[in-house]
């Protein structure tokens, strides 16, 4: 089942994707794709819905974010052992996390506005997992149980922002438009083994990134039972996977980084496909 938000801005109503993929409005079922939406209830109850029997929406509507804004977007940080090659940084021994700022969030066809002064921008495509349950000090026994499905995320970044100016790396992560989410959240029983998926990212038709979770060094498994003896995870919680090799800044012998009218095409296997163009701020 796929699911997923359609609207403007602030205004977003839920939907689901019939086996056409026609947008389904379940705004007469469900008030949005939050944290009761995603119980495995109210998923239950959704799964057994007829598509059909749902309005369709016609036209191409603005897709938004395919969750509401979450308590927590959580960020794990060199992930992927060919992308801590890539940075040339040693392995991490446990998993590195950081919070996005939610000011970041956004849909996934939206523009990524280029923020001022900035010199660096970069890409991140990464596997996004979308919490269902409350999580608190799970066990990687029970982890799986708390997880409601998977999205595609794009990690923008400003590396300049994020290395060079000091501090942690929230910097150069969370200014606004720097969190594209969706464009939907497909329910884990779709995606059998998230530990096989392929990644990519195209620049202006250019393909940058082409990797799969089978190089990630925390799986989902741990990173959500990880994750949840420091911080709780409430249901819409985002947890951003990490990234395979192939960003503007591991580019060779130059790094490559985004300018305004370029665009961004990204994608994890089976979870569909987002495109932004950059705008300056």
């Amino acid at each position: 089942m796929k699911l997923l938000r359609y609207g403007p801005a602030g205004a977003e109503k839920p939907a689901m994707l019939d086996k056409d993929g026609a947008i389904r409005c379940l705004a007469g079922v469900v008030r949005d794709i939050d944290g009761f939406a995603l119980s495995p209830g109210s998923l239950k109850m959704l799964a057994g819905l007829d598509p059909a029997s749902l309005p369709r929406v016609e036209g191409n509507p603005r897709i938004g974010p395919c969750v509401v804004r979450p308590v927590n977007y959580i960020c794990i940080g060199l992930n992927y052992a060919d992308h801590a090659a890539e940075a040339g940084m040693p392995v991490p021994k446990e998993p590195i996390i950081f919070l996005k700022s939610l000011g970041a969030f956004c849909g996934p066809n939206d523009d990524v506005m280029r923020p001022r002064e900035s010199k660096k921008l970069d890409w991140e495509c990464e596997l996004g997992i979308v919490i269902g349950t409350t999580a608190r000090y799970v066990g990687e026994a029970h982890s799986m149980d708390h997880v409601a499905g998977y999205c595609v995320c794009n990690d923008v970044s400003e590396r300049e922002f994020q290395l060079e100016r000091s501090g942690t790396w929230d910097k150069g992560k969370g200014a606004d438009t720097f969190g594209p989410t969706g464009p939907w959240m497909v329910t884990k029983d779709e995606v059998p083994d998230p530990q096989n998926l392929a990644l990519w990212t195209e620049v202006n038709g250019k393909k940058m990134q082409n990797g799969t979770t089978k190089t990630m060094i925390f799986g989902v498994r741990k990173l959500v039972s990880y994750v949840s003896h420091f911080i709780t995870l409430h249901a819409g919680d985002v947890i951003a996977t990490g990234t395979p090799p192939g960003v503007g800044q591991g580019v060779k012998p130059e790094p490559v980084f985004l300018q305004p009218g370029d665009v961004m095409r990204l994608s994890v296997e089976g979870l569909g496909i987002q495109t932004q163009r950059v705008l300056q701020a």
